[in-house]
C-alpha cells in the first residue's frame, strides 16, 4: 500500500509544498544563473524513468556550452561556472526536479535517473533499479553518492527497490539533509562531476 498509493500521493504533496516554501530560493538561483550564464537557466536532458520510460529531467544549469576547436564540449571541470560550483555544492541544482515529481516522472526518494545510453550496459540485476520511479535523492546518494563505484551504487539502488518502506524513506530524507549541510560526496574522487559508466564486467559479478 505504501509503495503504490501512499508514496506517490506523498510525493505530489511534498513537491508542491516544497516549491511554495522554496520559491524565493528558486527565483534567486534562477536570476544568478541568468546573470552569469548565457541561454536557458535550466539543464534539460532525456533520462529513463520507471520501466525505462524516457522523460526530460530538469536541473539548474551549472555549466557553459564551451567547445574546443573540434567542436566538442570541453571537460566538465572547464565548463563548470563559479556560480555552478556553489549551486552544486549545496545541491540546489536538483531543485527543479520537484517539477518532475509533480508531473509524476520522478519520486522524492528513489534511484537517481541516469543517462539513456546506459540502459544497454546494465546487467539484469542492475536493470532492476528501473522497477521504481527515479528519485531526487536515494539510498546510494546517502551512502557515498559520487565517491563510490558504479557497481556499488547499483547494488544500493536495487537494495532500495527490494526494501521500500516509509521508515526507510524518512531515514533517507534526514541523511540527505545531513549530507547537503556538510556538502559531502558531491564530486567523485577523480572528476569534477562523475565518471561515465562504461558497463560492468560480467565475470566480476
Amino acid at each position: 500500500m505504501y509503495k503504490n498509493i501512499i508514496k506517490p500521493a506523498g510525493d505530489f504533496i511534498i513537491a508542491f509544498i516544497s516549491l511554495l516554501i522554496l520559491s524565493p530560493i528558486f527565483v534567486l538561483v534562477a536570476l544568478l544563473i541568468k546573470i552569469k550564464t548565457d541561454g536557458s537557466i535550466f539543464f534539460k536532458q532525456k533520462r529513463p524513468g520507471k520501466n525505462n520510460k524516457v522523460f526530460q529531467i530538469l536541473k539548474f544549469k551549472t555549466m557553459t556550452n564551451d567547445r574546443d576547436e573540434k567542436g566538442e564540449l570541453l571537460p566538465d571541470a572547464d565548463r563548470l561556472t563559479t556560480i555552478g560550483k556553489l549551486i552544486r555544492s549545496t545541491s540546489l541544482d536538483e531543485l527543479p526536479q520537484l517539477l518532475n515529481v509533480l508531473k509524476g516522472d520522478m519520486s522524492i526518494i528513489g534511484p537517481r535517473p541516469l543517462l539513456v545510453k546506459y540502459i544497454p550496459l546494465y546487467t539484469d540485476f542492475q536493470s532492476r533499479r528501473h522497477d521504481v520511479k527515479p528519485g531526487i535523492t536515494g539510498w546510494a546518494q546517502v551512502n557515498g553518492r559520487n565517491m563510490i563505484t558504479w557497481e556499488k551504487k547499483f547494488e544500493l539502488d536495487v537494495w532500495y527497490v527490494d526494501h521500500i518502506s516509509f521508515l526507510l524513506d524518512v531515514k533517507i530524507v534526514f541523511k540527505t539533509i545531513k549530507k547537503v549541510i556538510n556538502r559531502k560526496d558531491i564530486n567523485s574522487a577523480t572528476s569534477a562531476t562523475v565518471e561515465t559508466f562504461e558497463g560492468t564486467k560480467r565475470d566480476s559479478l
